[in-house]
């Protein structure tokens, strides 16, 4: 296949993939670092909340805002921007004096973020048509997998052996040899005419986020009834409601409501919300509680969730056919219900800590739940609408998920009861079922197989 692309497409494809592996990087290694972040700069629970969710607050605002960003500036440019700002953020999370400090420069860094993501796919469907589209956005995604697997790792090695400020400085190379690469294209950069950017629909989504994030993860140490809780909340939901309402008037919205006629479009979304928001919540706090509560290494740690991460290599493209042989919906219900029961078996946790019997099991079981419902959701939710907004409907999509992640984690304290001792563990795992579960029949209820675009 290599041979059959020119220079140029060659070329697009390693920046469009080294782009998004910095992205899906510093999304993967970040939950190994937070026990060693917390020791160092201090704060405990609310600050490792922090660390996460600065960054997912802006991601998940400001990546709506990246395709009316690409139309308007252009799509190499926005990417060249992103990867600085990135690159910049994370020279600057590497030398945070403070919790704050840090936080603030996560915030930042999630603008930069979530520039990356759309802009590298955008570049990819301007540049490839037909089959070497799809082979290209397979090798994409192939790309982001490898960062998935290597991030825990990779994290979990620096935090060990040298300083969790290292595990941030890992995405400086590649993005050097991005800038570098993208220096060499001599290309056009291509805008619409007539674009324009949804400011007022951006900062209410931020805004919006913002307070009901805030209050989430400072109400244990407040309590709901401080006026630093309930103001920041409610004006939180009231930015929010704006948002939503500035949608549906807005000339070119960040969010075009009407993609939610489609019944598989709304029914997949809220899926994605259920499952993401679960798989979000799992990933924080199986992090955290094996280095913290049963006393495991970083490194080791990184390494606890691989087996899922491998089961959905080896057999996600197997899922993603028998989906398109039988339908989205079986595998949309059967997959988070499977989930479901692999975050259960983890209640087997004990002071009397063992991963073999205890963890490993619900990590096979989870990793085989969550590769029968990646594809099908992602065919399911984008096969719902006309191929010539794909874009802005992943866009959504991907909003979705982040969204979803950042408010799971926002709960963590008031799930697991203020501490991420065994007792606070074992009521995670279980909150993590339920939206699971809440997952599997939004899907069953929601979900029909062969639907028109229209429908």
């Amino acid at each position: 296949m290599a041979e059959r692309m020119s220079r140029d497409q060659r070329v697009v494809l390693t920046v469009a993939v080294l782009a998004s592996f910095v992205s899906f990087l510093d999304g993967t290694v970040v939950n190994v670092a937070l026990p060693a972040i917390s020791r160092d700069l201090g704060g405990g629970l609310s600050t490792q909340q922090w660390v996460v969710d600065a960054y997912l607050v802006t991601l998940g605002a400001f990546i709506l805002v990246a395709g009316s960003l690409s139309d308007v500036l252009g799509r190499t440019l926005v990417l060249r921007i992103g990867l600085v700002g990135f690159g910049i953020t994370s020279v600057a999370i590497a030398a945070a004096p403070t919790a704050e400090f840090l936080i603030v420069a996560r915030a930042l860094q999630g603008v930069a973020g979530a520039l990356l993501v759309p802009s590298s796919l955008a570049l990819i469907t301007s540049t490839f048509r037909g089959a070497a589209q799809a082979r290209a956005i397979g090798i994409w995604t192939g790309a982001t997998t490898v960062a998935m697997i290597a991030g825990p790792l990779i994290g979990g090695v620096f935090v060990d052996a040298l300083s969790w400020r290292l595990v941030f400085l890992v995405n400086v190379l590649p993005i050097a040899l991005t800038l570098w690469l993208m220096a060499r294209r001599a290309h056009a950069d291509h805008r619409r005419p007539g674009a324009r950017i949804d400011v007022l629909g951006a900062v209410l989504c931020a805004a919006g986020l913002g307070g009901i994030v805030f209050a989430l993860i400072e109400q244990p140490n407040l309590g709901w009834g401080s006026p630093l809780i309930w103001v920041p909340g409610a004006l939180g939901v009231a930015a929010f409601t704006g948002f939503l309402a500035r949608q549906r008037v807005a000339r070119e919205p960040l969010m075009p409501l009407d993609l939610f006629r489609s019944r598989n479009f709304w029914a997949g979304n809220l899926t994605t919300m259920f499952v993401y928001a679960a798989l979000s919540l799992n990933g924080f706090v199986l992090s955290v509680y094996l280095q913290q509560g049963a006393g495991l290494s970083a490194t080791l740690a990184g390494l606890a969730s691989l087996p899922s991460t491998l089961l959905m290599i080896a057999l996600s493209s197997r899922m993603g056919a028998l989906s398109g042989r039988f339908g989205p919906r079986l595998f949309m219900t059967i997959g988070p219900a499977v989930m479901a029961i692999g975050a259960l078996l983890l209640l087997s946790v004990r002071p009397e800590f063992d991963y073999w019997t205890q963890v490993l099991p619900g990590v096979v079981v989870f990793g085989l739940g969550l590769t029968a419902t990646v594809s099908p959701l992602t065919a399911a939710v984008l096969g719902a609408i006309e191929t010539e907004r794909s874009g802005i409907a992943s866009a959504v999509n991907n909003a979705v998920s982040r969204v979803a992640g950042l408010l799971a984690i926002a709960a963590v304290s008031a799930v697991a009861g203020g501490a991420l001792d065994l007792d606070g563990f074992h009521r995670a795992t279980v909150f993590t079922a339920v939206l699971m579960a809440l997952g599997a029949a939004t899907s069953f209820l929601g979900i029909r197989n062969h639907l028109s675009r229209r429908d």
